[in-house]
């Protein structure tokens, strides 16, 4: 609570540090409390600092990522609180806040569409949150822009809108090099709902998913026709390590006597016919 919640409910200056002293408020910045105990979760820690920073502030950067779950919390111990380590808050460019612990971010560029709540804690909308973090942790953002999506926070289409009312934001370049469209890999789920759909357009049965087979987690099997298909997700630049392990672990899979075809995320996702097509054959031939 802050001392203006407190005056408005009708408690006086003095009350306010009679309570504190007798450990019924913990003072945690100039004029927030933390009432009835001192430990707080990360999430009171945020909203603390929200408040202490006044109106118009908002949780940003990564402790909005944090909040929002799509990057980890670093916290610091101390006793039994879930302390952050460091808290992004993000307040109108004019004006000044200092307090130990807040990493203030002055802004005069952020829209309502960029402001909403999220347990009760004004925080940045996911869309502004990966342009920040964009900015600042460019090696993190592609696994967080992943985390968004799976979560169901934003999809690749609304976030790439995003980044086009945003084109002068820091973050954007960043932002729109991992969304884009060849390289930008889908969820699990999602690549697997958009092979699905080619698979019955070619006339395919359902295969099996997620099949054990010659040691090896198959994403697609077809065991009549001992067919396999591998959906490239939830990566979106691949590294040549993971390039060599797929050689592999192809290679053993044809060594048993099985067809292996790999697909890309753009392939299913924008070469529909090429994919369809090639199954087809596959099927034709069996």
């Amino acid at each position: 609570m802050t001392r203006r919640q407190l005056l408005a409910a009708g408690f006086g200056s003095d009350e306010i540090e009679g309570r504190v002293r007798a450990g019924r408020l913990h003072r945690l910045w100039r004029g927030i409390f933390a009432v009835g105990r001192p430990r707080l979760t990360a999430r009171g820690w945020w909203s603390a600092a929200v408040l202490a920073c006044g109106g118009h502030a908002v949780l940003s950067h990564q402790s909005a990522a944090q909040l929002w779950g799509i990057l980890r919390t670093n916290t610091v111990s101390e006793g039994e609180q879930d302390r952050p380590s460091v808290i992004d808050v993000s307040v109108p460019a004019a004006k000044s806040h200092r307090r130990n612990g807040i990493r203030i971010h002055r802004r005069g560029n952020l829209s309502n569409s960029d402001r909403t709540r999220r347990e009760r804690i004004a925080v940045t909308s996911p869309g502004r949150t990966l342009l920040d973090l964009a900015a600042i942790l460019p090696r993190q953002l592609e696994a967080a822009v992943n985390e968004a999506d799976k979560l169901g926070l934003i999809d690749p289409e609304a976030l790439r809108a995003d980044v086009n009312e945003h084109r002068r934001v820091t973050g954007a370049p960043a932002l729109r090099q991992v969304l884009d469209r060849h390289t930008f890999a889908l969820t699990d789920s999602e690549l697997e709902r958009g092979f699905l759909r080619l698979v019955r357009r070619a006339g395919l049965q359902r295969p099996k998913t997620q099949q054990p087979v010659c040691g090896f987690r198959v994403d697609f099997l077809w065991p009549e026709l001992r067919l396999i298909v591998e959906t490239d997700g939830l990566r979106y630049h691949r590294t040549a390590a993971q390039q060599a392990r797929d050689r592999r672990r192809d290679q053993a899979l044809v060594a048993a006597g099985f067809i292996v075809l790999r697909f890309t995320h753009a392939q299913v996702r924008h070469d529909a016919e090429h994919v369809v097509s090639t199954l087809r054959a596959v099927l034709n031939r069996s």
